[in-house]
């Protein structure tokens, strides 16, 4: 029997909504494919997790155009994901192929783009 959604700390479950998100975007965003999406997207989170390869990304979209960013957790000055909400406005800047994101506290995350859709 393989452990339920409930087993999984908030972080985890974040990660794996962010990738099943990804997977029904690269997939033209068809739907009735949730299930397969989401059992995808945690068999790849939790395979990067056993490894200890986490990626740290946020995942933002500006004016239709969905980015993620991946960022240096030692360079994130304290930044813990969760600051924000799905839905929240973020303000951000754009330089070349950096993505500079506002905290709440005022200072900014500074993420290398990866990925850009849109």
């Amino acid at each position: 029997m393989r452990p339920g959604p409930e087993s999984h700390p908030p972080q985890v479950l974040e990660a794996i909504r962010r990738r099943a998100t990804e997977l029904f975007q690269d997939g033209g965003s068809v739907d009735g494919h949730d299930l397969d999406n989401w059992c995808q997207a945690e068999a790849e989170v939790l395979r990067e997790i056993s490894t200890h390869a986490v990626r740290r990304a946020v995942v933002i979209n500006l004016g239709g155009v969905v980015y993620t960013g991946e960022y240096d957790c030692t360079a994130a000055d304290d930044y813990a994901p969760g600051e924000w909400k799905p839905g929240d406005p973020v303000p951000v800047r754009l330089a070349g192929d950096r993505l500079y994101l506002r905290r709440p506290n005022g200072r900014e995350l500074q993420t290398t783009i990866v990925k850009r859709i849109g």
